[in-house]
């Protein structure tokens, strides 16, 4: 029953892509003239994004406190990963940002196509010249007004919990003296596994927007006590998220 599940979800991908680009390019080349920001492209892309997480039987999606994520305000947004399931969920909070997503990703017929109109921002991991080019592009997305959501784990947790955080999210905060917007995603671990794309069954998936940081919670501390900070405070959320599916 899993494989089966799995194959309707990666004929659904196929199918529903081809024509979701189609209308993507659309709305491209009607809003490419006043919309630089991409903002009527993004929320049809969130759409796109969370009807994957709509179609699956057995996924039942929980999106806490999505109000904390203010419209009209620019964050340095960060959460845990645990899967590639994080970033279809995200999209059901149908607010404004920039992914950064490695770039693979962006090498994708049709979705990735799409992250290049949306102009999201490639990151090729372990690449010096590229994490440079990465932080560039993200302060011009954040200056322009536009939230820009990281991953600074770097890559999935192989056991669902949150491991230290890479700099470049924290670094980018202090620079620009932006708020931090903490999330934490608990039970997409469970549902595709790092290195696996089988169906594993039921599952309740959470994404809780714990709530922003200011510039001045932050201010007087150092990168590395922000990301350590911001760390600890998104995985104590992710454990109580956990212990309640327990419950």
């Amino acid at each position: 029953m899993g494989w089966l599940l799995t194959t309707w979800f990666l004929l659904y991908c196929v199918i529903i892509s081809s024509v979701f680009f189609l209308v993507a390019l659309l709305i491209w080349l009607i809003t490419f003239p006043f919309d630089k920001r991409k903002l009527l492209l993004h929320q049809f892309t969130c759409f796109w994004g969370a009807s994957h997480t709509w179609i699956m039987p057995g996924w039942k999606i929980r999106v806490i406190d999505r109000k904390k994520f203010e419209r009209g305000k620019t964050y340095v947004v960060v959460s845990n990963h645990q899967s590639q399931v994080d970033i279809i969920l995200a999209f059901n909070l149908f607010r404004h940002f920039k992914w950064v997503s490695k770039a693979e990703i962006f090498k994708l017929p049709l979705i990735g196509w799409n992250m290049y109109l949306n102009r999201y921002v490639r990151l090729i991991r372990g690449d010096k010249e590229s994490i440079e080019q990465m932080m560039k592009d993200s302060e011009e997305r954040l200056r322009e007004g536009s939230s820009v959501y990281f991953f600074p784990e770097g890559t999935r947790s192989k056991d669902t919990n949150v491991k230290d955080f890479k700099p470049g999210a924290f670094i980018l905060a202090h620079k620009l003296k932006l708020p931090i917007l903490m999330i934490a995603i608990e039970g997409t671990g469970k549902t595709l596994p790092k290195n696996s794309i089988e169906y594993k069954g039921s599952q309740e998936l959470f994404l809780k927007v714990i709530g922003e940081m200011p510039y001045e919670e932050f201010s007087d501390l150092t990168v590395e006590e922000t990301s350590d900070k911001v760390r600890d405070i998104i995985a104590e959320n992710v454990y109580a998220l956990r212990t309640d599916l327990k419950n």
